[in-house]
């Protein structure tokens, strides 16, 4: 991982909120454990965009939609 930089991290990176952690995703997958969260690149876009990072959302749309969204 020492070739892991924001600006790759960024390409990958859906969240739609003006955040100072996108593209680190160490800050931001800690931000949001603390607050009993997952990041937003854990969900499709337009379910990010709604702003439900619940795990129990996650487990809602994993099991409506499947993981073929996470490839």
């Amino acid at each position: 991982m020492a070739d892991c930089t924001s600006t790759q991290n960024k390409k990958n990176c859906n969240c739609s909120f003006n955040c100072a952690r996108a593209g680190i995703c160490c800050r931001c997958l800690n931000y949001h454990r603390r607050n009993g969260e997952l990041p937003g690149c854990y969900f499709p876009g337009d379910i990010e965009k709604a702003g439900d990072r619940s795990i129990k959302n996650f487990i809602a749309v994993v099991q409506q939609r499947g993981t073929s969204y996470l490839v």
